[in-house]
């Protein structure tokens, strides 16, 4: 299986790596053991030896795996045109399925530069030697989201309690939003994730938004951003819904590059970034905001970190092999449940 394969890699590289690495690097922090941080920026340090120095002739350019990979690779057209004028290379999309399959693409030297999801920006940070340094903003803020407890707009729920019991929709294991920002703050509104229900994994904010209105869930913790995307291209009815609770605003998606990019083509990567303004596509897929902004995965994702921690599932390998762990148990139930039912998959029509 693939994931069980991503996770038998990552193990071997670190087993490979430690040995010389452990002596030589003067703080790691929760990176991985190929990877040092002696500036304490809590990021991978580019590596001293230029002989390590990558500058590959095609850039691969990736979308976080949050919704419909095909929409975004058209959405993403012109940015991937604008790395491509602004840096002299060929720059190819990679489609990817899921948060893992990015990590461990970059972790491979197979992705340079990636888009991608709040949860999963501590993982690859640590994992992967990511460096995230723009985020989606305006000149004044970044982007951000909220996490909304969804139910459609006929149910009966008026709170999270109400939930007790019922077919509750998380994300993955690693999902921010999805998954651990509701294990924190769920609890002290009266709604016990494991013990008051069971979460069932959809695989999407889009597809746990899909399973609510479709009545395969009866609540779901999906990112507001996401939401507002889907119902701005009408392909959900806003009225369907409600919201009966609203989290404090999290940082939105990261876009970070591989640490070991020659420097001056992280330099160039960041300007390429940093001076892009958005055409109409994308100013209407992000309203209100029109361009990149510079970040550092230490401050802007601090908050991220600290629901991580709270929620027992630091951005290290052993937790992240344990999500990876639970996203292949939670896809293997899942696909044994569908063949056994009668109806089509979450979010599809019913026969």
């Amino acid at each position: 299986m693939r994931l069980t394969a991503i996770i038998a890699s990552i193990a071997l590289a670190s087993a490979m790596g430690a040995a010389s690495a452990q002596d030589s690097c003067s703080n790691r922090g929760q990176l991985d053991t190929q990877y040092c941080d002696a500036d304490n920026d809590l990021v991978a340090d580019t590596p001293t030896d230029p002989a390590k120095w990558r500058d590959p002739s095609t850039l691969v350019f990736s979308y976080a795996p949050v919704e419909n990979p095909a929409v975004y690779a058209v959405v993403y057209q012109p940015v991937i045109d604008r790395l491509a004028s602004c840096t002299g290379k060929k720059v190819v999309y990679y489609t990817a399925q899921s948060s893992s399959a990015q990590i461990e693409a970059m972790r491979s030297g197979r992705l340079h530069v990636s888009s991608l999801s709040t949860g999963a920006v501590g993982f690859a940070v640590n994992l992967a030697g990511a460096v995230p340094f723009v985020a989606i903003g305006n000149d004044k803020e970044i982007a951000g989201y909220q996490l909304w407890a969804v139910v459609k707009a006929d149910s009966p729920y008026k709170t999270l309690a109400d939930l007790k019991g019922k077919r509750v929709a998380h994300v993955a294991p690693s999902s921010n939003s999805g998954n651990l920002a509701p294990r924190v703050f769920f609890p002290d509104l009266g709604l016990v994730p494991d013990k008051d229900y069971k979460p069932l994994m959809s695989g999407g904010h889009d597809k746990s938004m899909l399973g609510v209105l479709s009545g395969d869930y009866d609540m779901a913790p999906v990112a507001s951003d996401i939401i507002e995307r889907m119902v701005a291209r009408k392909d959900i009815d806003g009225a369907a819904f409600r919201i009966i609770w609203k989290s404090e605003t999290f940082p939105t998606l990261g876009v970070a590059f591989a640490h070991d990019l020659k420097p001056e083509l992280q330099t160039t990567i960041r300007k390429c970034f940093e001076e892009y303004r958005f055409p109409d596509t994308l100013k209407k897929e992000y309203p209100g905001f029109d361009r990149f902004v510079r970040i550092t995965y230490k401050d802007t994702w601090k908050p991220i970190r600290e629901v991580a921690e709270k929620s027992g599932t630091p951005y290290n390998k052993t937790a992240y092999e344990a999500t990876q762990k639970k996203e292949a148990e939670a896809a293997a139930k899942k696909a044994a449940d569908l063949a056994q039912q009668p109806h089509a998959p979450a979010g599809q029509p019913k026969p």
